[in-house]
C-alpha cells in the first residue's frame, strides 16, 4: 500500500509539473496568459468540471462509469429554471435543493439499474444519457430558460466575492473537493468504495454491502451533477435544452483520468483529480489565445483521455511489479 501511495504521489507531482510547463510554454508564446485576468478566466472555467469530476471520481474508483453526468446536469438545471420561470417569487436558495434533489434521483435511478438488474454501468448510463436529454426537451417544450428568469442573486454568485476577489462559484467548487476528500480519506464509506473497486468479489466477504455502497456512489454523482446544473445557470445566466451539459461527461472523464483515477477501479485521489481539472482549465483558457478554434476541444479531450489511459496502464503495471518485488 505504501508503494502504491508513493506511485500516486509521483503521478500527482508529474501532473503539477505538466501544468507549470504548459503555462510557461503558453506564456512565452502569449505573455498575456500570465496576467491576473487569465488566472480569473481559468478559475471560472474550473468550478463546473470540478464538481462533476468529484462525482465521476467516486464512480470510477468503485469500478463503474457514469456517462450521463452531462444530461443529469442539463435536466436538473432545466427543472430548476422552470421553477424560477413559473414561480418567480420563490426564494432563490430553494433552487439548490431542487437541483441537487433532482440530480440525486436521476443518479439513484442509474444505480438501481446497475445493481438490481446487474447491467454494465457504461451501457446503462449511455442509455440514460439520451433518456435524460430527451426528457429535458420534453419538459421544456424545447424552449430555453432566458436570463430574465434566473434570479439576480443566483447570477451574482459567479461575480461577487466574499474574499480576495474569488467568486462564490469557485469557492463552492473547492469546498466540494474538500468534502469529497474527507469522505474518501476519513469515512467508512470512502474505505468501502476503494475496497469494492479493488476487489468487488472479496468486498462482500469483508462485510461490505456492495449494492448499498454502489447506490450511494451513483446518487452522489447525481447530486453533484445537480449542483453543477444550478451553478451552470449562475455562471451563464440561461439554460438551453440542447447545449446545457452537452459534452460535459467527456470533460469530466478527461479531468479524472488525467488526475490518475484508474478506469479499472480502486485507484485515485482527490488531489490528482483537482490537478487534472486545473490542467484542463489551463488548456481551455489557452486555446483562444493560441488561435485554436473551440471546435477542436473535443478532439483534444479525446486525445487526452487516450494518452491518460496509456499512462494509467503503464503506471499500474509498474506499480504491480514494484509490489511483487517488495513481497519477494
Amino acid at each position: 500500500m505504501k508503494n502504491l501511495r508513493n506511485i500516486l504521489l509521483r503521478r500527482e507531482a508529474g501532473i503539477f509539473v505538466m501544468i507549470v510547463l504548459f503555462c510557461i510554454a503558453v506564456g512565452i508564446e502569449r505573455p498575456q496568459f500570465w496576467t491576473l485576468n487569465s488566472l480569473r478566466i481559468i478559475l471560472l472555467l474550473v468550478p463546473l468540471i470540478m464538481i462533476g469530476a468529484m462525482g465521476q471520481m467516486l464512480v470510477l474508483v468503485a469500478r463503474h462509469v457514469d456517462l450521463s453526468i452531462g444530461s443529469m446536469l442539463g435536466f436538473s438545471a432545466m427543472v430548476t429554471g422552470l421553477m424560477f420561470r413559473h414561480y418567480p417569487e420563490i426564494w432563490w436558495p430553494v433552487g439548490f435543493i431542487v437541483a441537487i434533489g433532482t440530480g440525486t434521483l436521476l443518479g439513484l435511478f442509474n444505480g438501481v439499474l446497475v445493481t438490481f438488474f446487474r447491467l454494465p454501468s457504461i451501457i446503462v448510463t449511455l442509455g440514460t444519457l439520451n433518456l435524460y436529454r430527451g426528457l429535458t426537451y420534453i419538459i421544456s417544450d424545447a424552449r430555453q430558460i432566458n436570463r430574465q428568469y434566473i434570479p439576480s442573486d443566483l447570477k451574482a454568485m459567479s461575480q461577487t466575492s466574499p474574499v480576495f476577489g474569488i467568486p462564490w462559484i469557485i469557492i463552492m467548487s473547492f469546498m466540494v473537493a474538500l468534502l469529497t476528500y474527507y469522505i474518501v480519506m476519513h469515512t467508512q464509506l470512502g474505505r468501502q468504495i476503494f475496497a469494492i473497486g479493488s476487489n468487488p468479489i472479496a468486498a462482500p466477504l469483508r462485510g461490505i454491502n456492495v449494492t448499498q455502497v454502489t447506490l450511494i456512489v451513483f446518487a452522489l454523482a447525481g447530486a453533484l451533477s445537480g449542483l453543477a446544473g444550478i451553478m451552470y445557470a449562475s455562471r451563464w445566466g440561461f439554460v438551453n435544452p440542447s447545449n446545457t451539459g452537452a459534452g460535459f461527461e467527456f470533460q469530466v472523464i478527461a479531468a479524472v483520468v488525467i488526475g490518475g483515477v484508474s478506469i479499472n477501479g480502486g485507484v485515485g485521489s482527490v488531489l490528482g483529480t483537482v490537478l487534472g481539472v486545473l490542467l484542463l482549465g489551463c488548456v481551455s483558457a489557452a486555446l483562444p489565445l493560441l488561435g485554436i478554434p473551440g471546435t477542436t476541444q473535443n478532439a483534444i479531450y479525446g486525445s487526452v483521455i487516450l494518452i491518460a489511459l496509456l499512462i494509467d496502464r503503464t503506471v499500474r503495471q509498474k506499480g504491480l511489479a514494484s509490489l511483487a518485488r517488495s513481497k519477494t
